[in-house]
């Protein structure tokens, strides 16, 4: 075991059976990273605080209690019991080099691999024939990461693309597909640009009656399963499906054509879906719409919210594909939890959703999660629009990005070829936009700053890359072709770092709980800025005794691993250079 605070927490445990009685065996030790700047212990176990009313005494007579049950061993080098009743505990330090030590070369760096699950995870979804805006950045980008990482903890992870591909403005869609003609440069604009093929077509439904009148009819014709219609329809799929790989290649985002699983898929269950809810008398008729109707969500006038599932014209929205959704992951999917990585404002939506899903027992074994996401906003803090009113594009927004990295890169490195300059900026780019989204907790807003983003100083996605950059050069520049050490922690910084590596799984663990990226995110720059204390107070390749730069090497090599580990997670590559 080479978590720290897991090491730590058995011994804790038996320390309160000992000083409490049987019945503290299963309590949490509440065990955290000590407070620097307050002690020079590594750990402080805060279980005291907790126990004491439960126990009868007093907290600083709980903890005396527990440490007299602590005494010094292989792990432990010593307990002190400080303030109102905390413990801090010192761990020895060749307890530390040898964990740091086991990880090098480990697959899972210390992660512990849960109870294996099947996880849907529902992000991105953008709307066919149309371009990704701002909006989507953050549900793709934090969507990814979450795959990744859950897929690093073993768990089979089935990606939803939930795309927008269906609806009355596909009649408007294709019939302006049929006019421009198959394969017209028009028609081109769907992989290249589909806001420009959007509007053209919702020009032309404003503008021309007769084309609105038939676009009106492809509706019908279309939905009633005329074939070609649905195969013009199809036709902008594909156009669509291409321009969301390019889209997708570019960001590194691990979504495939595979994992779209639009509207339109639900769309033959959707009658099934009211029927059986009216049935059951979920779902009542209110005003000629099918609704449904819970005391558990009202409005300001204290009245039931409804949610309704089949409009008074007989067309069905959100809320019936929604439904039909929760039950195929968990009936058929047989998902252990359905995640959902949309924008916050969806919440009680969502909720109302599932609350209908579970009482007509759809739900069977599935945990469904709301993933809130925040939006990104201007330097100005307000959500970024164009001067028309629309919402910035998901491209430009990469563009600009990747256009200032090259500034960047080209003034800080330019001897390098211009090839290898625009692979360097490609990567440092997508890490500026993913870490600046993934740094921040997924429910809270972030401001778009370019300037800051691309910068190689601060907690930033380049500062990562660069540390990982400046890691390799040391280990190219060594005669050791596989550095493992024995470890050997004589100073301070190097202990530090040993320590910090350690943490790795356990955060990853944790992410794969509570689903929070921007613990990784906030982990990695950790480690990063404790690298470059070890780096400034050790040097390694100038060492003057060698058994101390094989441990510092071994350092090195181990900290790049769980760099650029970490960072594989949040979807960033770690360039071999900067």
């Amino acid at each position: 075991m080479v978590d720290p605070i897991a090491a730590l927490t058995s011994h804790v445990q038996k320390a309160m059976v000992a000083a409490l009685g049987d019945e503290f065996a299963s309590a949490d030790p509440v065990i955290r990273p000590a407070n620097k700047k307050q002690t020079s212990a590594d750990l402080q176990v805060n279980a005291a605080m907790a126990l004491a009313k439960k126990a009868g005494k007093n907290p600083r007579e709980v903890a005396q209690s527990i440490a007299a049950d602590l005494p010094p061993d292989d792990l432990i080098e010593s307990v002190e019991v400080a303030g109102p009743g905390f413990l801090n505990v010192t761990l020895h330090s060749r307890w530390i080099a040898e964990a740091a030590a086991s990880m090098i070369g480990e697959p899972l760096l210390g992660t512990v691999l849960p109870e294996q699950q099947t996880i849907v995870i529902d992000y991105s979804s953008p709307n066919a024939a149309k371009e990704m805006h701002v909006g989507h950045l953050r549900t793709t980008v934090v969507g990814d990461s979450l795959a990744r990482t859950l897929e690093f903890l073993g768990h089979d992870v089935i990606r939803q693309n939930h795309l927008g591909d269906w609806g009355t403005a596909f009649g408007m869609l294709v019939e302006h597909l049929l006019e421009v003609g198959d394969g017209s440069d028009d028609a081109k604009l769907l992989t290249i640009d589909p806001n420009a093929f959007y509007r053209a077509a919702r020009a032309k439904f404003d503008a021309d009656a007769d084309f609105a009148t038939r676009a009106r009819a492809r509706v019908a014709t279309l939905q009633g399963g005329d074939p070609d219609s649905l195969r013009l329809w199809r036709e902008i799929l594909d156009l669509t499906k291409g321009y969301l790989r390019r889209v997708y290649s570019v960001l590194g985002v691990t979504l495939t054509d595979d994992d779209i699983a639009g509207e339109s898929s639900y769309n033959d269950e959707l009658a099934e879906v009211c029927k059986t809810l009216e049935d059951k008398g979920i779902a009542v008729m209110s005003d000629g719409a099918l609704c449904i109707f819970s005391d558990e969500f009202t409005g300001r006038d204290d009245k039931p919210v409804p949610l309704i599932i089949r409009k008074s014209d007989g067309g069905y929205g959100y809320a019936t594909t929604d439904l039909a959704t929760i039950r195929r992951r968990s009936l058929q999917m047989k998902a252990d939890r359905a995640i959902y990585v949309v924008g916050a404002p969806q919440n009680l939506h969502f909720r109302m959703v599932w609350a209908a899903a579970d009482k007509a027992g759809w739900i069977k074994g599935t945990e469904p999660v709301h993933v809130q996401i925040g939006n990104v906003v201007g330097t100005d803090g307000k959500i970024l629009k164009t001067r028309s009113g629309d919402l910035v594009s998901l491209q430009s927004l990469v563009d600009a990005a990747l256009e200032r990295a090259a500034t960047v890169v080209a003034e800080s490195r330019p001897e390098l070829d211009e090839q290898t300059r625009a692979t360097i900026a490609h990567q440092v780019g997508v890490a500026a936009i993913k870490y600046a989204d993934l740094s921040v907790s997924h429910d809270s807003g972030y401001t778009f700053d370019l300037d800051r983003m691309v910068a190689f100083q601060g907690n930033t996605g380049p500062y990562l890359q660069y540390a990982t950059a400046r890691i390799r050069s040391i280990l190219a520049r060594a005669d050791v072709v596989d550095p493992k050490g024995p470890i050997v922690l004589g100073e301070p910084a190097e202990r530090d770092l040993a320590l910090k590596v350690l943490e790795f799984g356990s955060v990853v663990n944790q992410v794969g709980e509570s689903l929070e990226p921007h613990k990784l995110a906030a982990y990695l720059f950790e480690l990063a800025t404790t690298f470059t204390a070890f780096y400034e107070a050790c040097p390694v390749l100038k060492a003057e005794d060698a058994a101390v730069r094989d441990s510092r090497l071994a350092l090195c090599r181990l900290t790049l691993e769980v760099l650029t580990r970490g960072l594989s997670l949040l979807g960033i590559e770690a360039p071999d250079q900067m």
